[in-house]
């Protein structure tokens, strides 16, 4: 574990499956102290989902007012969007402290019972990645959460006994980037359920001006809305995005950079305008040209790419998807009209293929 001592925060990082590309939402090793300084530390300094802030600034009032500890709060949503941010500022304006780990660090259930066992009253628990929390430690903390105590198991065989253990009253925040494999039981002891949405380019403009003023790099024109429009709707690959920025105005020994210097930067990486990446344009050009447009299957489209056919499905297809560019129909990938003119082509979908 590591301890902050500017915020008192206990950390006990997970384990991280995805991989790191550059417009991957998950951090990159070395960065955290970078991330952390991005980060705001109060509800107002938060920029975008403005209602979940109205939502979360009642529930936290409410409960500064009752003088009591908060409801458990549960935040879902695709990774980067601000959760484990928003988890450190409930502890900041409920100046309480935070116990930080994550569901694969938590290997046995023994190891939250010590974790819980060790909690003060009002302190929170954040739990990211809460749905890959063994079955054994889930049971055990919706049981903590609800009627907080946990049963101590002393001893082993025939002579074993079970001592509960009364808890001081706390507060579990978990972070979910799939909400739907949460079991019921431990779905239903959240008070308040938070859902995080992708921002808009105006939202994502605001924080990469205030990140690229903590990071003291001078955008001028419209070199913040270039970076936002490359940015997939996520603060994390925003502010990734910007320190690579950062590092080439320093490397070319600008003083100030433009949307001229975004665009040369980037494309360095190979991010285009949609925000698009190496492996996205080989996914769309491998349908595309490889398949005439689709209908292609995962495992196909995978070896053509040569790629794992789960990191083509998780890190590529959710943004092509949504963006579209992609579409998933019963006989398989088919790239769209939109697709084929990014690629510079002549669009023809045969639709009558699709179904």
């Amino acid at each position: 574990m590591n301890d902050d001592t500017r915020t008192g925060i206990t950390k006990n990082a997970g384990a991280n499956e995805d991989s790191l590309r550059m417009v991957s939402a998950d951090p990159i090793s070395g960065e955290v102290l970078s991330d952390e300084e991005l980060r705001p530390d109060t509800l107002d300094g938060f920029i975008g989902q403005p209602r979940l802030k109205a939502q979360l600034g009642l529930f936290l009032d409410a409960a500064r007012k009752r003088d009591v500890a908060p409801d458990h709060i549960l935040l879902a949503g695709p990774p980067g969007l601000g959760k484990t941010t928003l988890a450190m500022i409930v502890a900041k304006e409920m100046n309480v402290p935070i116990r930080i780990t994550s569901g694969p660090a938590i290997q046995h259930a023994g190891d939250l019972a010590s974790m819980l066992s060790s909690l003060e009253s009002g302190e929170i628990l954040f739990i990211d990645e809460i749905h890959r929390l063994p079955r054994a430690a889930e049971e055990l903390l919706y049981i903590a959460m609800e009627d907080f105590r946990v049963d101590v198991m002393v001893g082993k065989g025939p002579g074993a006994s079970s001592i509960p253990l009364t808890l001081p009253r706390f507060t579990v925040v978990g972070a979910t980037t799939r909400e739907g494999m949460l079991p019921s039981p431990l779905r239903a002891r959240f008070g308040f359920t938070a859902h995080l949405d992708f921002y808009p380019h105006e939202e994502l403009e605001r924080l990469i001006e205030r990140s690229a003023s903590v990071l003291q790099v001078a955008l001028v024109g419209d070199a913040a809305t270039e970076l936002s429009l490359r940015s997939r709707g996520t603060p994390r690959i925003a502010n990734r995005l910007l320190r690579r920025v950062r590092d080439w105005a320093v490397v070319h020994d600008l003083v100030e950079v433009s949307s001229d210097d975004v665009r040369q930067a980037l494309s360095l990486y190979q991010i285009d305008t949609e925000g698009l990446d190496r492996l996205d344009i080989a996914v769309l050009s491998a349908v595309v040209k490889q398949f005439n447009g689709g209908p292609v299957g995962l495992n196909n489209l995978s070896a053509m790419v040569g790629e794992e056919a789960e990191t083509v499905e998780t890190v590529c297809e959710p943004y092509l998807v949504r963006e579209g560019f992609l579409m998933r129909t019963p006989k398989g990938r088919v790239a769209t009209d939109k697709a084929w003119r990014h690629l510079g082509l002549e669009a023809h979908t045969d639709v009558s293929k699709l179904f």
